[in-house]
């Protein structure tokens, strides 16, 4: 579920802010560690009530000595971190030659969105239901990619003023290693130019970094990602 926010956010921030809202207010309940049982067991507890609301307190050492105030994030948990990615900026000059192989289209009916939705999953590995990408489809651009009539891949675009972000090209396993990306990312650098944008952005990973290179994006910086232990 975070990587979907992590997507979404950049996208459409009020439809994240939402979702981050419900999440955030509505903590989950979980087993405590045995390391983290010691440690409570020597603490003294206590509750500071605000309005309705009851936080529970813990305090541990001498009282008489300087008091150092542990404030932890949400579900009581840290983070470790899952992977690293590249913000990239290519700036649009002109369109790119492509070959008549590969075409993509925009998502417009309940039967694209589920195809879409099915190949994210395989190219990506995790889900984006449906139900969000119907939400978001006035805003967000999602296009599948076909060549000879077969679904190949999935692209997002979203355009802000005059810079065009770019997210989820994706090709599933089997059929990687084929072109099909890189005629992807042509594709949308084409529809950038007729579209009058001045830059294009993106998040790349390590898998998909070399290709944007080839393109002409530039490294802007890194993105670190982490998950909740």
């Amino acid at each position: 579920m975070k990587l979907i926010i992590q997507i979404i956010q950049i996208f459409s921030p009020k439809l994240v802010s939402r979702i981050a809202y419900k999440f955030m207010s509505n903590p989950r309940i979980r087993k405590l560690r045995d390391s983290e049982e010691r440690v409570l067991s020597k603490s003294i507890m206590d509750k500071i009530t605000y309005k309705n609301f009851q936080i529970q307190k813990y305090r541990w050492g001498n009282q008489n000595h300087k008091t150092a105030l542990l404030i932890h994030g949400w579900e009581g948990q840290g983070f470790t971190k899952l992977f690293e990615q590249v913000g990239m900026s290519l700036k649009i000059s002109k369109p790119l030659k492509t070959q008549d192989n590969l075409n993509i289209q925009l998502v417009s009916n309940n039967s694209q969105t589920n195809l879409w939705a099915k190949l994210f999953e395989m190219s990506f590995g995790y889900k984006i239901p449906e139900e969000i990408l119907l939400e978001t489809k006035n805003e967000i651009d999602y296009y599948i990619a076909y060549t000879q009539n077969q679904a190949v891949g999935t692209a997002i675009s979203y355009r802000t003023n005059n810079i065009m972000g770019i997210h989820s090209v994706g090709i599933p396993p089997e059929i990687r290693r084929k072109g099909y990306a890189e005629q992807i990312m042509k594709l949308l650098i084409n529809s950038a130019v007729e579209d009058n944008c001045d830059y294009m952005t993106l998040q790349a990973s390590d898998m998909g970094k070399n290709l944007y290179l080839s393109l002409g994006f530039k490294e802007q910086f890194i993105i670190k990602n982490y998950k909740l232990q």
